[in-house]
């Protein structure tokens, strides 16, 4: 049971640890988070059956790097850059911004975002992020959380007499496949290169 609940460093508190210059730290490693976000979001990948940005992958990883709190609050800031207009999200501004942009299709996503954040970092706090299989796993829970609200907000908003798997879900497996196995090997990956140092 005390293993369990037992906490690890994260990833970042050990490359940088927090004990000194603790809200310079943390605000500089929010903005930094929120800018590796919306350079994730704008990056756009030739893939089968929809080209796929890198949103979700960056989403995941500093979710688990920074652990439950860091990365939560790193994307709520990110949320309300998004909110006040900045276009932060993958296509904007062409699709729109601010608010609207996020009460339209993707905004069930986008609050899977935040919960995705709050369990992989806090699977990350219990060493879920230093070995393929447990990084693999926390990898596709994270998918789940971020799939779940946003597909129930796109029925929602859209009607359930709709293809709603055809239009939020099926399109994006491959490409959240590939991302998956990716960070599945950054992470382990990063925390060898750490021991070894």
């Amino acid at each position: 049971m005390a293993q369990a609940t037992a906490t690890h460093p994260t990833l970042i508190g050990t490359l940088w640890p927090g004990e000194t210059a603790k809200p310079l730290r943390l605000v500089a490693l929010a903005v930094l988070g929120t800018a590796l976000l919306t350079l994730s979001a704008k990056i756009n990948i030739p893939f089968y059956p929809v080209p796929l940005t890198m949103q979700t992958f960056a989403v995941l990883v500093i979710a688990m790097a920074y652990g439950p709190r860091l990365g939560t609050a790193t994307l709520i800031l990110y949320m309300a850059e998004g909110a006040v207009g900045l276009p932060v999200f993958a296509g904007t501004p062409e699709k729109g911004i601010g608010l609207a942009y996020m009460m339209g299709t993707t905004g069930g996503y986008l609050l899977g975002f935040v919960l995705a954040a709050a369990l992989c970092g806090w699977l990350a706090e219990r060493g879920w992020d230093r070995r393929v299989g447990t990084t693999a796993l926390a990898m596709l829970l994270g998918n789940i959380v971020i799939y779940v609200p946003g597909l129930l907000w796109l029925g929602g908003l859209l009607g359930w007499d709709k293809p709603i798997l055809e239009w939020g879900l099926t399109p994006f497996l491959l490409g959240d496949l590939a991302k998956l196995a990716l960070a599945t090997a950054v992470l382990p990956f990063a925390w060898h290169l750490v021991k070894r140092r």
